[in-house]
């Protein structure tokens, strides 16, 4: 395929890669097995939104596909370049173009990480509440094209909740604004919300004003110890039943904490705990005790909930670790998915029992984890590496569960997306008429299918 229709974009020829080490490097995501990567044929750096505009216009022009990617922290292959074409490494649009600490709003470019974002925030006092997990290594552009959201989604929401405004690009290359600066806005249909979680396949968005919120005076946090992974989860469903104003409510079992400690040299007790958080500008210490008093109806091993500073500092580092931890902690063993299922906040703990019970079943090792406060667990289903027999059981059992979170009520996918690993599902959460109207909305907005192929939708 013949890429010299580029130079007519504008991008300079050093913004344009066809040498081996740029194509392999933007075949994969973070979640793709090893050895099951798709090189694009070209990878092309933009810096401005005209740019990107250029380059979707000449491709849709000529049917060529084109994938967005940024840091490749995605799970679930969204950046995979499945038919090849062109990679569009936003990576160069990272900046942080102004800050209005009057109005708690910025303005970003999609390429800027999330930690760039906080710092450029806590300068006037403010921070973005609903960075996940990987939000210090995740750009501000995939958070948004996944919908992303992470440990304080339980009290401050998921990014949708906090993007005011979009510039995008279409594939035919035209450049539309989507939302507003103002608070709220009830004029026309509500693009911007259509655009995020649209995982690349309807327009690449070229900046985001984002709203900020001001960096709570108390901040206190801590652990609590259980029994057993059911009183753990029972607990935590019922402190958010209760009203209790936590930012922060992570489930960590027993399996997860012991391979933390062998990979991260943490200090866990082997056993099933819950990490809490609270951000508070006054009566903190209310909130505590009151949180207090309902898990005291699970007779808990230990409750250590008053920390702050660097003690409270040093366990969260340990639950971002946590993926990273899994994947490392045995070099024969794998990990098949990093499940993303979430429920009802009241079918959390029979979610968390289901996957008890088939761990123990199929005698596998079934390390689960976190946001329990909006009913989201990250399970990892450890097969075999080699054997097939052992990965075809791991696959049947990782069906399993998601299909049981959906009928209960919730979602193969709370955070990380559709891409390609929850294509099959779509047509299990929603109606036939339903994916169909999606298929619609991606046929108006892309005619020729040029925007990250392959994805969301379960082959036809």
């Amino acid at each position: 395929m013949s890429f010299e229709f580029l130079a007519e974009t504008g991008i300079p020829e050093d913004r344009i890669a066809t040498h081996e080490q740029s194509l392999s490097d933007h075949s994969s995501d973070w979640g793709t097995p090893e050895g099951e990567g798709s090189p694009p044929d070209v990878v092309v750096w933009p810096e401005t939104t005209e740019e990107v505009s250029a380059v979707l216009a000449a491709a849709n022009e000529r049917g060529i596909p084109v994938t967005p990617y940024a840091a490749g922290t995605s799970l679930e292959g969204h950046a995979v370049p499945l038919e090849g074409g062109i990679s569009l490494d936003m990576t160069k649009m990272d900046r942080v173009l102004d800050v209005r600490p009057e109005d708690f709003q910025l303005d970003v470019q999609p390429g800027a990480l999330g930690s760039a974002v906080d710092e450029a925030a806590g300068d006037h006092g403010l921070f973005f509440p609903p960075l996940p997990s990987s939000g210090k290594i995740s750009t501000i552009g995939g958070m948004i094209a996944n919908d992303a959201s992470g440990m304080q989604t339980v009290k401050y929401g998921e990014i949708h909740d906090w993007v005011l405004r979009l510039e995008a690009v279409l594939a035919d290359g035209t450049v539309i604004e989507t939302g507003s600066k103002a608070a709220k806005t009830s004029a026309g249909y509500n693009l911007m919300d259509l655009l995020v979680g649209s995982e690349g396949t309807l327009a690449v968005v070229t900046e985001a004003t984002l709203e900020l919120a001001g960096i709570p005076e108390q901040v206190r946090g801590g652990r609590i110890i259980f029994d057993s992974r059911t009183d753990a989860s029972a607990a935590i469903s019922d402190v958010v039943q209760w009203g209790v104003d936590v930012a922060k409510i992570e489930l960590i079992d027993e399996l997860s904490a012991s391979m933390a400690n062998r990979y991260l040299d943490a200090d866990l007790p082997d056993a099933p705990m819950a990490f809490v958080e609270f951000h508070r500008n006054h009566d903190v210490e209310t909130e505590i005790e009151f949180c207090r008093s309902i898990v005291a109806e699970y007779d808990p091993v230990d409750v250590d909930i008053g920390q702050s500073g660097r003690e409270m500092a040093e366990m969260w580092e340990v639950r971002e670790e946590m993926a990273t931890a899994l994947k490392q902690y045995d070099a024969d063993l794998e990990m098949l998915t990093s499940g993303d299922v979430t429920v009802p906040i009241s079918k959390y703990a029979d979610l968390v029992e289901f996957i008890s019970t088939l761990e123990a079943e199929h005698d596998l090792e079934i390390p689960s984890f976190g946001h329990a406060g909006d009913g989201n667990i990250h399970y990892t289903v450890m097969v075999r590496k080699g054997d097939d027999e052992h990965r075809a059981l791991g696959e049947r059992v990782d069906e399993e569960i998601v299909r049981h979170a959906i009928d209960l009520g919730g979602t193969s996918t709370g955070e990380h997306g559709v891409g390609m690993g929850k294509r099959k599902y779509l047509p299990d959460e929603y109606s036939e008429g339903t994916v169909d109207a999606m298929r619609r909305v991606k046929a108006a907005l892309d005619p020729n299918g040029i925007l990250n192929p392959g994805k969301v939708f379960p082959s036809e």
